[in-house]
C-alpha cells in the first residue's frame, strides 16, 4: 500500500486523529496552512470527488462534509468560520490522490486564496 492516507487510515504511519468514523478519519495536517488544518479522509481509497459517484458515492461525500463541520465544531471555529476545501487533479492543486477535505480556520482567511 503506497497512498499514505490509506497508511495513515491503517494506522501504519502516525498522525494527530481528531476523529473517526466506521467511513472517514479525521486528522491535523502535518503541513498546516492555517493555525486549524484539518485533513478529512475517507476509509476506503476514492481517487477524488469526481470518483465518489453514484448513491454510495454521494452518500460518502455528504459523511465527510458532515465529519467536515463536526471537526471545525469541536475546534471552536464556528463563531469565526472556517474553509473547506478538496482539490482534484494537479492543476486544481491535488497533491496526494487520495480524497480529502482541508478543514482551515484560526484566522481571516483570503479570497481568492493567495
Amino acid at each position: 500500500m503506497s497512498c499514505i492516507f490509506c497508511r495513515i487510515v491503517a494506522g501504519e504511519i502516525p498522525a494527530r486523529i481528531v476523529a473517526r468514523t466506521d467511513r472517514a478519519v479525521t486528522f491535523h495536517d502535518v503541513n498546516a496552512q492555517a493555525p486549524v488544518h484539518l485533513l478529512v479522509v475517507p476509509v476506503r481509497h476514492v481517487e477524488a470527488v469526481r470518483d465518489a459517484d453514484g448513491a454510495e458515492g454521494e452518500a460518502l461525500l455528504g459523511h465527510l462534509m458532515r465529519c467536515a463541520a463536526d471537526a471545525a465544531t469541536a475546534a471552536g471555529l464556528d463563531a469565526s468560520g472556517y474553509r473547506i476545501i478538496t482539490n482534484t487533479g494537479e492543476d486544481g492543486g491535488q497533491s496526494v490522490f487520495h480524497l480529502h477535505l482541508h478543514v482551515l480556520g484560526g484566522h481571516p482567511l483570503t479570497w481568492p486564496p493567495p
